[in-house]
């Protein structure tokens, strides 16, 4: 993302890999210590918009069997909003007299976790909402109410000392929670990409010009906005304007600059990877109509890297067993003369190590992929 040099971050900057190791210990840590009667501590994850930390969050909780719960206290307007209405009890409910109760906040958490409670964009909230945050930290607990048990709390927030909107925090706030801070990762942004069925050639737009994932307007987010309304564009350059006016409508100026360049080399039509693993043909097919664009592009390594990189992304997140014939696609790929040693062994390594079992015997039985591999273990 684009750096301001104001900006302040806490914590080690990491991808969202990272962070989700880093979550799963932390967690993992308050639970033993809330089991032995001790204070969590919440985690703080910094970062630039549109990079993806709430939804790290989200996808965290879903895949771990975390119950989850949101709030945004930028939203918040006076403290009721943080700590429930105010009520008048009658002497018949408490059996004393009257006096004014809290009515606890609907997003509150009500059943035991474990679960996250997820408060986003925590230091775009009014200073007095922050200060009112501060118990809620330390304690896990309000005046007016307390998270369950087996509860943990996670912040997002956006760098102080730049451009953005935000209220800073003292260290009397910021000393309540461990910090972490998430950056763009462009690799792991793919492969989440291809986890998530986004339009194939955005994906391979955004590995062969990682340098756009820059700007002000162009963040992940706003690229993903954009791939989701061209995917029923099918000729992308036969409907240029109409791109041309989506591209602006999400991202900055430089980028729709790139994309339209992407459009018109021809690069929208890189091969994909199923074309790849299911070709019958696979010198016709595959191996002329890749030469023929890195030729024509000058030799430019950076295609085979993006095509390799989609290759092996789509490996690792495929459930199905390949068969001979596709493994012998694969193989052929990686063996192809005029692909560069170095993305060779980078794509045979990243194969070996995906989830996808099926592949790994094949590619260590193959006599150049094993040697090649074998060499540098």
């Amino acid at each position: 993302m684009a750096k301001n040099s104001n900006y302040i971050y806490y914590g080690t900057k990491c991808n969202t890999a990272e962070l989700e190791g880093f979550i799963q210990h932390t967690l993992t840590t308050n639970e033993q210590v809330e089991a032995k009667g001790g204070r969590k501590t919440p985690v703080c994850i910094w970062g630039e918009h549109g990079i993806g930390k709430t939804q790290t969050v989200e996808g965290f909780a879903k895949k771990n069997g975390y119950k989850f719960a949101y709030i945004a206290p930028a939203q918040f307007e006076e403290m009721g909003d943080l700590l429930g209405m105010p009520k008048i009890s009658d002497a018949s409910e408490a059996n004393i007299h009257e006096r004014t109760q809290f009515v606890t906040p609907d997003w509150v958490p009500k059943e035991e976790g474990p679960g996250i409670l997820l408060i986003d964009d925590v230091n775009r909230a009014d200073d007095r909402i922050l200060r009112g945050i501060m118990q809620l930290l330390q304690n896990y607990e309000l005046i007016s109410w307390k998270l369950p048990a087996k509860w943990h709390i996670i912040l997002t927030a956006n760098p102080d000392g730049g451009d953005y909107s935000v209220t800073p925090m003292d260290f009397a706030m910021l000393t309540r929670m461990m910090h972490i801070t998430l950056t763009f990762d462009v690799k792991r942004w793919a492969l989440w990409a291809e986890e998530n069925g986004i339009d194939q050639r955005g994906i391979s737009f955004v590995l062969t010009y990682p340098e756009v994932v820059t700007g002000e307007r162009t963040t992940p987010r706003t690229l993903v906005q954009f791939f989701e309304n061209i995917v029923h564009v099918k000729d992308l350059k036969k409907d240029l304007t109409l791109v041309k006016m989506l591209a602006d409508a999400c991202l900055d100026n430089n980028t729709v600059t790139s994309f339209l360049s992407f459009i018109n080399n021809d690069l929208a039509k890189l091969i994909s990877p199923e074309e790849i693993v299911n070709t019958k043909e696979f010198e016709k097919e595959v191996y002329e109509r890749i030469k023929g664009v890195v030729d024509q592009q000058t030799k430019r390594v950076d295609i085979l890297a993006v095509i390799c990189t989609r290759l092996v992304h789509y490996l690792s997140v495929s459930k199905q067993k390949f068969d001979k014939k596709q493994i012998e696609n694969i193989k052929k790929f990686l063996n192809m003369d005029f692909l560069p040693n170095d993305i060779r062994l980078v794509a045979a390594q990243d194969i070996v190590h995906s989830e996808n079992k099926t592949v790994h015997q094949a590619i260590f039985t193959d006599p150049k992929l094993g040697e090649l591999l074998l060499r540098k273990m």
